[in-house]
């Protein structure tokens, strides 16, 4: 997918980074008690959603799949394609994402399961107010470069890129 126009930073997460963040995540979630099941928010919540019910040995995993991209590009409208069929309005249940970037897709889920907690790994700050528990902040203009996303390959050095620039 290509990222939107305002990105001018890119941000990226290596797998060791990924777990550890989402076991920080569980630390901290973990200090609220017990969870009566996990709602990932696929597809970029699964694997914080599958790190996160280890550490907190949570063994009913639900999804929710939001769609708001296409192959190339953000959409403006946002498709539901599978609501929770087991969280009813989400009482006792976590909601686990990668991140809230514009909140459009957290705000689908709010609807869907109001009385759910949000937790993401990463949060910028248009969505930010949409999550209960998150661990890192970053900036607007930040494209959040997952694993999942990439290949390793060789990378301009920051100060080669300004004096090019």
């Amino acid at each position: 997918m290509a990222e939107p126009s305002h990105i001018t930073r890119h941000f990226p997460v290596s797998w060791e980074e990924l777990h550890r963040h989402a076991k920080a995540l569980s630390w901290r979630l973990a200090e609220m008690g017990e969870w009566q099941g996990i709602v990932a928010i696929t597809r970029g919540g699964l694997v914080p959603a599958a790190i996160v019910a280890r550490e907190l040995n949570v063994r009913l995993i639900d999804t929710v799949c939001v769609t708001s991209y296409d192959h190339e590009t953000q959409r403006d409208a946002a498709t539901v394609l599978k609501a929770s069929d087991k969280a009813g309005d989400g009482t006792g249940w976590l909601i686990v994402d990668d991140l809230v970037d514009t909140g459009k897709t957290a705000r689908i889920v709010r609807d869907l399961l109001p009385k759910a907690h949000l937790a993401t790994i990463y949060a910028k700050p248009e969505g930010r107010p949409l999550v209960d528990t998150f661990v890192t902040e970053v900036s607007q203009d930040t494209w959040i470069n997952f694993p999942w996303d990439i290949e390793p390959q060789y990378a301009t050095p920051i100060a080669d890129l300004r004096s090019a620039g």
